[in-house]
């Protein structure tokens, strides 16, 4: 398969119904409500979709910001050094003000995983450190589920091409916008039903664990065995849930999780990485590391160790986690045996944890509780939220209840029960 037309490397069909399914069911975008959109240039096409959709669906003002390869090269190829300690605080402080007003969020993720792997770590290190210092008043109104908020993914070539570096470039993308479109259900006639029977199957697990209301989670397997305490007054979640607004929205597309807020200071043992981690354009593979006392004191990874280490000397809150998820092993991403290099769709593959700041949806009455609250329960406070994943069909989870009786959760991967 080689000199495909641009209608045969990305079916427009497709393309249309990722737009429409991240208005209907991603955001289920409320008439008059603004949206702000983040995507990377080579998203353009998927963006302008995005904009016919939102406005077919009542859209106040649809507003697109884009980054783009080129430029961020520029910076790090040419800027003065103190350019990576700064970040542009006044678009920050203008999206914190956007979602206080109640528009929506859709971010795009399509950028090349591997940008920044030849630049100097320490650099890269410094302006995502800047960057999320300043992103963090935005960040509070998203990960505090103030708003409905969504994020979906384009096939950049050169993403594809990092996928399949054995095929043409047009067969390379052709290949990652079917897998695309195939894990975020858009590939049937009628995908805003087909996320609708998926959201109720993944109630239905989170209907059960919070039934169980488990003290802690039991990972065991081949290096690893981890014990992962959970908050006071934990809920679990999974697929579309209701923002403190009062709309339903389904925030990642895909998903294939259930997930939970860990007790910051309750997690021991070690655990490795089963799946590689490509952060900022980094990619950290064999990841293993130890807590104690919820606090990871010893971290190592075969690749990219000296990023891992500097994510977590962000701030004490890197040290700790802020998530844990349980995905089987049988989950199409999982299945389709590819590795996308991004975490939206490798987090989805297998079960994961996440190192820094935790939902505060994921407390019972979270939307009413402060930020003391929810730290004295046991909440994680950080600049950073970063999944990474340790599950496979070598590792069993067990439930752990309050009085230290342990039921199986998961075998091989597997659910086993619910």
């Amino acid at each position: 398969m080689t000199n495909l037309s641009p209608d045969q490397i990305i079916d427009p069909v497709k393309l249309d119904r990722l737009a429409e399914v991240s208005i209907k069911v991603g955001l289920q975008l409320q008439e008059g409500q603004d949206l702000v959109i983040t995507a990377p240039i080579a998203a353009l096409p998927l963006v302008r979709l995005i904009a016919k959709h939102a406005y077919k669906a009542g859209a106040g003002i649809v507003t697109p910001f884009f980054a783009d390869d080129e430029l961020t090269l520029a910076r790090y190829e040419n800027a003065n050094d103190a350019s990576f300690d700064k970040a542009s605080d006044w678009l920050y402080e203008g999206m914190a003000k956007a979602y206080s007003g109640n528009a929506a969020r859709l971010a795009i993720a399509a950028d090349n995983p591997m940008l920044l792997s030849t630049q100097d770590a320490s650099k890269v290190s410094r302006a995502n450190r800047a960057v999320s210092k300043a992103y963090q008043p935005a960040l509070e109104k998203i990960a505090g589920f103030d708003i409905n908020w969504n994020i979906i993914s384009y096939p950049n070539p050169a993403w594809a091409a990092l996928m399949f570096p054995n095929d043409p470039q047009d067969v390379a993308t052709h290949k990652l916008a079917e897998a695309i479109f195939a894990a975020s259900r858009v590939d049937v006639e009628d995908p805003v039903q087909a996320w609708a029977d998926h959201n109720a199957a993944l109630q239905k697990r989170t209907a059960f664990l919070n039934g169980k209301a488990y003290h802690a989670l039991h990972f065991k397997g081949p290096g690893t065995d981890l014990t992962i305490g959970l908050a006071d007054g934990h809920e679990w979640h999974g697929g579309a849930s209701v923002a403190k607004n009062g709309i339903t929205c389904n925030p990642n597309i895909p998903t294939e999780e259930v997930f939970t807020t860990p007790h910051a200071l309750r997690v021991d043992g070690y655990v490795s990485s089963t799946k590689p981690l490509s952060h900022q354009g980094t990619l950290i593979d064999d990841i293993s590391v130890r807590f104690e006392n919820g606090r990871i004191i010893e971290a190592k990874a075969s690749r990219g160790e000296e990023v891992l280490n500097k994510v977590l000397d962000t701030d004490e809150g890197a040290r700790h986690l802020g998530e844990v998820a349980l995905v089987p092993h049988s989950s199409p991403i999982s299945q389709s045996g590819l590795l996308f290099y991004n975490t939206l769709f490798d987090e989805n593959a297998a079960s994961h944890i996440a190192l820094g700041q935790c939902y505060s949806k994921c407390f019972i009455d979270g939307a009413n509780l402060t930020p003391e609250q929810i730290k004295a329960q046991g909440g994680n406070s950080s600049l950073i939220h970063i999944d990474w994943m340790i599950g496979s069909d070598k590792i069993d989870v067990d439930g752990v209840s309050a009085d230290g009786n342990k039921e199986p959760v998961m075998r091989g991967g597997e659910w086993v029960s619910a």
